[in-house]
């Protein structure tokens, strides 16, 4: 019989639940900051901003909420 006490120590392991998805997202970050020579931040603010111009031509092609006949 083994005594719980005098189990051997194993190094404990880091278990950070990070999806795939965020994953993908923090590397695509990592490779952009290393292939426009980017700090981090400056990454953030050019997905940011990919983002906005991206909304803004949704927006674009979309109907009108409102209709107004003229005669």
């Amino acid at each position: 019989m083994r005594w719980p006490w005098r189990r051997r120590a194993r190094p404990a392991e880091p278990r950070i639940a990070v999806s795939g998805k965020a994953m993908e997202l923090e590397t695509a970050k990592e490779i952009l900051a290393e292939v426009f020579g980017a700090r981090p931040g400056e990454v953030e603010e050019m997905i940011q901003r990919r983002l906005e111009e991206r909304s803004w031509a949704k927006e674009e092609d979309r109907w009108p909420a409102t209709f107004i006949l003229s005669d």
